[in-house]
């Protein structure tokens, strides 16, 4: 038997098999919106095949881009290797992409109830608290998954780690207490680089592919690893609802999927020296980081390769403290969104969290930082500066 191979080689040469065939060796875009018909029988066929979830067949056309499009279908393709799983299916943005989850589980089955793992990401949130899809909620904690299912419970939500607070779930023990209910992670934190969720039982991974897989802030996407039947329920949905992801957006994650593993590991590396120094900080008072707390359950070494490249901190000071150290960072972007090679912090109470409720939403003395590839003693630098800024140092007598 072939001996496996290693994600590192997996990141650079999947999704491209029919290259050779194409005659050429870097990715190439397909910008088409139509596609020629051989003629109407078999366009016709291959139009319903691909409206109902399916693929072009062999002898009949792409027809569409909101169908198909092959540039899309090699980072799909990618993207599943690396996550283990059959078939991915890519969106317009992370936020299409859980929305035609939570669709195409709610809407063929007639069930309504999802089960919310909190914290989740501040969108899930209120997508799910919004009733828009007409769903009724049950958030809980991990233990209580099981209680909390019920005959109508079409779909499990699990984010880990969390946004923005990092805490570690259990996925296998999610998924057994779940039973026959499929259970979805969203695994932007971690990536395929530090985390399958598959591989422990989940039925779906999803990512906000905006953030990790892309890595340079420039495109919108989302992607959902899964069987190939659920690509089919989902693929249906995309198409009918038109979430589908531009193929520039496509090359562009699929480009960045070989540089996924190395800007990992160091943005990771990074993360780990920038949490040494901040927990001797007097200025902050807890810093939320997986393995900070030993891993008493084990989590860490059993599902992840690693801790990640996100952090959190609770500042000495409260919101005047927390405004204080965002308004005054200099290297770091005050910004939304994470994962680029830059870094970045933001406030999640005020913005990625603000539409959850208040008992809910995070701390208004904490901030969230994603950690980029820059020199780590800059970004400390950085942050002694920004704690000094204004009457923060005062806030932390």
């Amino acid at each position: 038997m072939t001996a496996p191979v290693h994600p590192d080689t997996v990141a650079v040469h999947s999704g491209r098999a029919d290259l050779t065939e194409l005659g050429v060796h870097a990715l190439p875009i397909d910008l088409s919106t139509t596609n020629p018909l051989p003629d109407i029988e078999r366009g016709g066929d291959s139009y319903e095949a691909m409206a109902t979830g399916g693929r072009p067949p062999a002898d009949g056309s792409m027809v569409y881009a909101r169908l198909w499009n092959p540039t899309v279908a090699r980072f799909e393709e990618a993207l599943a290797e690396m996550e283990h799983a059959e078939a991915s299916v890519a969106f317009a943005s992370g936020m299409a992409a859980m929305t035609a989850v939570i669709l195409a589980h709610t809407g063929a089955t007639g069930k309504k109830h999802v089960v919310a793992v909190r914290p989740l990401y501040g969108g899930t949130d209120h997508l799910l608290g919004s009733a828009l899809l007409d769903t009724e909620t049950t958030y809980c904690h991990p233990s209580e998954v099981g209680v909390s299912i019920r005959p109508d419970t079409a779909l499990v939500i699990v984010e880990t780690p969390a946004n923005p607070t990092l805490q570690l779930v259990d996925i296998a023990a999610v998924v057994a207490t779940a039973g026959d209910v499929p259970v979805i992670v969203d695994n932007t934190f971690a990536t395929p680089i530090l985390q399958n969720p598959i591989d422990h039982g989940a039925a779906m991974s999803l990512h906000s592919a905006t953030k990790y897989l892309g890595g340079h802030g420039d495109v919108i996407a989302g992607v959902v690893a899964c069987s190939e039947t659920t690509a089919e329920a989902l693929r249906r949905v995309r198409a009918v609802t038109g979430g589908l992801l531009h193929p520039l957006g496509a090359y562009l994650l699929h480009r960045g999927l070989t540089t996924l593993p190395v800007r990992m590991r160091e943005q990771q590396a990074n993360a780990q020296r920038l949490v040494q120094w901040l927990i001797d900080q007097p200025q902050v008072d807890e810093v939320f980081y997986p393995g900070l707390d030993g891993d008493p359950d084990g989590i860490l070494e059993r599902q992840l390769g690693g801790p990640g490249a996100m952090i959190a901190i609770r500042l000495h000071g409260g919101y005047e403290a927390a405004s204080a150290v965002a308004s005054s960072v200099r290297l770091f972007t005050h910004a939304v969104s994470l994962g680029g090679v830059d870094s970045l912090i933001q406030h999640p109470a005020a913005l990625t969290h603000r539409p959850v409720p208040a008992d809910a939403r995070p701390d208004a003395d904490v901030l969230r930082l994603s950690i980029g590839l820059e020199n780590v003693a800059d970004l400390i630098a950085d942050l002694t500066q920004a704690f000094a800024f204004r009457g923060t140092a005062a806030l932390a007598q």
